[in-house]
């Protein structure tokens, strides 16, 4: 049942990639999706972009471990949607539009005048995004690894074949295409496996119940894992994303006009807290259906679940599974996409560009393939888990992206040795603090940006520090 499902999931994405490739005209149509797409199909594909198997699997998996302050996620998660689509939409959509921005860097050296700013900016993309993608082939392959008994390499080059052809064809349109489906995937998926947990478990109340057994009662402390301020920062390392990573962001370059923006803001916010709310306890239910001790890794709770057939009925565990690829998928695509367009036009076709938009079109595929080559070799031996990988990727662009996108959206402050000087506090912030006595108390996101921001508006404040950047345009 789950090959089957898997096959008419691959024939959709199959059929949406060469479909995304006839309407694809140009570069703007294969990074941006022309800006001229619907906020429906954005929203879905902003929570589908970042639901990904860090979510269903490792989120999902991860109150196994830290209890119940995990559920801060939650609305962690609502409040930091809607506050990137009210805030940060709108003046992104307009400035970028203005500048002829279609990645995040290029939007950097423009607004800051600044072509060093935006090399910095791109090499960071391209580090952190290896990070995530490590952390969501890793998700997906321990779920294949499990669910249908193969061996993790294969697993891990069966998701790299998919996802690297189907992306590099079909581009913005595809992976937006398809992301709508998926998220809608995803929500049913989220309401099956909240459901067949809960039920397998003894009901709603087994949630408390847990509170009872020896070796989970420390799980419902503030404490539970690790000291409760560094949770939180774990927290909003995972869910800041929302307003400074690139691959969220790319969706608010597509909007056509003020309706989408209004019309995507409900729909992420409302899927970001319909599904999580309903995937971040189900770590805490599995200690009532999978025996204490029995699992090291709790991004293996959910791929145990999906074995048990006491759980879940086969059918309902083959959806799940399609469920979980999917979710896999409309986080890889976009990913993939924001590495390739990165690298060719803020690394490459600065110094060397093509001699006409069909060759751009060409490399930009050929770096599809070739980043997606490198992860997967990755994540044939990835250096943490999905988590951990995950928070990692979301410090880092909080510290480095946070102040340059606030203060170039909100203020005509700021130029190239600013926004250099403030990103580079953030990475040496971000590595040096856990060698600091007082570390393990507060998780180093939390000073990284806080260090960032304070030098940005320090030298752009305190000097003549400002940009050429469009009046209007942050007005």
């Amino acid at each position: 049942m789950a090959l089957i499902l898997l096959a008419l999931y691959m024939v959709f994405i199959a059929h949406h990639a060469i479909l995304g490739r006839r309407r694809t005209r140009g570069l703007v149509d294969y990074y941006v999706g022309g800006r001229k797409m619907g906020g429906i199909a954005l929203g879905i594909s902003f929570f589908a972009t970042y639901s990904s198997t860090n979510s269903f699997v490792g989120f999902s998996g991860k109150a196994y471990v830290y209890g119940t302050p995990w559920l801060f996620l939650a609305p962690a998660a609502v409040i930091f949607s809607f506050a990137a689509w009210k805030w940060i939409a709108p003046r992104l959509r307009h400035m970028t539009a203005e500048l002829d921005s279609v990645t995040i860097p290029d939007f950097i050296g423009f607004r800051y005048n600044s072509t060093t700013a935006r090399v910095l900016a791109a090499a960071i993309v391209l580090f952190a995004s290896f990070l995530y993608m490590t952390a969501v082939f890793k998700g997906i392959g321990n779920l294949l690894q499990v669910f249908l008994d193969l061996p993790y390499w294969l697993a891990i080059l069966l998701v790299f074949l998919i996802v690297m052809v189907y992306t590099a064809v079909g581009g913005f349109i595809s992976v937006v295409r398809t992301d709508a489906l998926q998220g809608i995937i995803m929500l049913i998926a989220a309401m099956m496996l909240f459901s067949g947990t809960v039920r397998s478990a003894g009901g709603v109340n087994a949630f408390f119940q847990v509170g009872d057994m020896p070796s989970a009662a420390h799980l419902f402390s503030w404490d539970a894992a690790m000291p409760f301020p560094v949770l939180i920062g774990i927290i909003v390392a995972g869910t800041m994303k929302f307003v400074v990573e690139p691959r969220q962001l790319s969706r608010f370059y597509a909007l056509e006009d003020q309706r989408a923006i209004r019309m995507g803001t409900w729909t992420s916010t409302m899927l970001f807290f319909v599904v999580y709310t309903l995937l971040l306890p189900i770590g805490i239910y599995a200690h009532k259906i999978i025996p204490a001790g029995s699992i090291a890794d709790s991004d293996l709770v959910v791929p145990t679940l999906l074995g048990q057939g006491a759980v879940f009925s086969p059918l309902v565990s083959a959806f799940l599974f399609v469920a979980m690829v999917a979710a896999a998928m409309s986080s890889l695509d976009s990913v993939l996409l924001v590495m390739a367009s990165t690298c060719h036009r803020d690394l490459v076709s600065i110094w060397r560009d093509a001699e006409s938009e069909r060759a751009n079109l060409s490399a930009t595929r050929w770096y599809v393939a070739l980043f997606a080559l490198i992860t997967a070799v990755i994540a044939l031996n990835p250096p943490g888990g999905i988590v951990a990988l995950t928070a990692f990727s979301g410090s880092l662009y909080a510290a480095c992206f946070f102040p340059a996108i606030l203060f170039g959206l909100y203020s005509r402050r700021g130029n190239g040795p600013t926004v250099i000087l403030s990103m580079l506090v953030g990475v040496a912030v971000l590595l040096l603090w856990k060698h600091l006595p007082f570390a393990a108390a507060l998780h180093r996101v939390f000073p990284a940006m806080l260090l960032s921001t304070l030098v940005f508006f320090a030298v752009a404040f305190g000097g003549k520090a400002t940009s050429g950047v469009p009046r209007h345009a942050s007005s």
